[in-house]
């Protein structure tokens, strides 16, 4: 007689949690991060911070970037440069490796040995992009009136400071790297999780008191947030939806009995690379702005220079119609890029398994008549996770001009993209190490 599944118990659960490593995991997580946001409240020496905090609170630019830094930039802490620099590197690397044969070669030929090399890469440059990033930082509060304080030594302070922000922007790198490796996973997207998470009670302060005393701006309040839950709930399904493609495997027979037979399929996601194309668009179009804004402030002897920069400035703000439409288009681009390198979505290497497996798509004959087949349905899906994506980027921004309620703009469709899509990686990799260690159970349990 078949038995009813056993529902696992407290205890069963319990040692689940103890023997999957699981426990230490988190634990490792939650150091980190603290450690992460102890380098954020220690300030560097000689700035005087306020100046540029008040700076923060009033350049849409700086304030978006210091809230992805966890309020470090507007601290003008050890760790003011962040992760910024890791990313942009990320990035870089990745555009390079499909132009670049050599490259292309270590990514997908060379197994791990050529992802390490890759990745070691990827850390070298992002110490020529920190050095350059903290050098134009001190340029910028070199020309700041009060922000450095009396009595430094210019010359040495320059310097010093240049090697502690770079410094700090390698510090986090390798955290976001152990928790890559030897915590819950997702490094990168986690540190800039907590970033957005510590701002929030400062938007929302800043809100409320905006709010408190207009019952019309109350009611815009209660219809952006609505959006703005709408907007959760359709991102959650955006990074779960999937798009199944049937496979009819063949029978085979091993002595008296009979193998195989039935239907499987192949599953798309919808929106493949999850929440790296937003985090990658926010840093390319960032990345420019950040350095205009900077540059913006110093003294130009030619005001035509000046104007330049300031137009350029004002065409890439947050603010602006232009940044929002490269915005789109760049998250589109970007989540093509990911379809097209991440291993399993090639439709010519599934195409070629299936083959040598004897499955095949139904209608469909094996090898390249099913490549081009496993291509259209790729470039749809893609096509509706990338507009879909592009769409939920910009609903709530725009709620926010119709609401005119700003103060919640820094919290909008990036940040929520980012919490929700990091929330849910969380999720699955508990989800992950639970039924991994629930099926060694079973396995012992036979």
């Amino acid at each position: 007689m078949a038995q009813g599944i056993k529902m696992p118990t407290t205890d069963d659960l319990m040692s689940m949690w103890q023997a999957s490593g699981l426990k230490q995991k988190i634990i490792f997580t939650f150091l980190m991060i603290a450690a992460f946001r102890l380098g954020v409240q220690m300030p560097l020496f000689g700035i005087n911070n306020q100046i540029f905090s008040n700076i923060a609170q009033s350049n849409n630019i700086i304030g978006f970037l210091d809230l992805f830094s966890g309020g470090a930039l507007g601290k003008v802490s050890i760790f003011a440069l962040g992760i910024g620099p890791y990313i942009t590197s990320s990035i870089i690397i990745q555009l390079v490796s499909v132009v670049i044969p050599s490259l292309q070669k270590l990514q997908q030929e060379e197994g791990e040995a050529g992802r390490r090399k890759l990745s070691q890469y990827t850390r070298l440059f992002t110490v020529v992009l920190a050095a350059f990033q903290s050098l134009v930082f001190m340029l910028y509060l070199r020309h700041l009136p009060g922000s450095i304080m009396p009595g430094v030594n210019h010359g040495m302070f320059f310097l010093s400071s240049m090697a502690v922000l770079t410094a700090g922007s390698i510090l986090v790198m390798w955290l976001s790297e152990l928790i890559t490796e030897k915590g819950i996973g997702n490094g990168g997207s986690l540190i800039i999780f907590v970033g957005i998470l510590s701002g929030i009670p400062v938007y929302a302060s800043r809100t409320a008191q905006m709010v408190s005393h207009n019952s019309m701006l109350q009611m815009g309040l209660a219809v952006l947030l609505a959006i703005f839950f709408a907007t959760m709930i359709f991102i959650v399904i955006m990074q779960e939806a999937i798009r199944k493609v049937i496979i009819v495997n063949p029978r085979r027979q091993v002595g008296n009995k009979v193998y195989g037979g039935m239907n499987s399929f192949i599953p798309f996601k919808l929106n493949p690379g999850g929440v790296m194309p937003i985090i990658f668009a926010v840093a390319i179009l960032l990345f420019p702005s950040t350095v205009l804004s900077l540059v913006g402030q110093a003294n130009f002897r030619s005001a035509a220079v000046k104007h330049l920069v300031i137009t350029l400035n004002q065409w890439l703000s947050p603010d602006g119609i232009i940044y929002y439409v490269l915005y789109f288009l760049l998250i589109v681009a970007l989540t093509f890029f990911y379809a097209s390198i991440m291993p399993n979505m090639q439709p010519k290497d599934i195409a070629n398994n299936l083959k040598k497996y004897g499955s095949s798509i139904p209608g469909i004959k094996p090898g390249k008549p099913t490549a081009e087949a496993l291509d259209k349905i790729l470039t749809k899906t893609t096509f509706i996770g990338a507009l879909g994506l592009g769409i939920v980027a910009l609903l709530p921004s725009f709620a926010s001009y119709v609401t005119n309620i700003k103060t919640l703009q820094g919290i909008g469709a990036t940040s929520l993209i980012i919490m929700v899509g990091v929330a849910l990686d969380l999720i699955n990799q508990v989800k992950t190490h639970l039924l991994a260690r629930n099926y060694e159970s079973f396995l012992k349990d036979k």
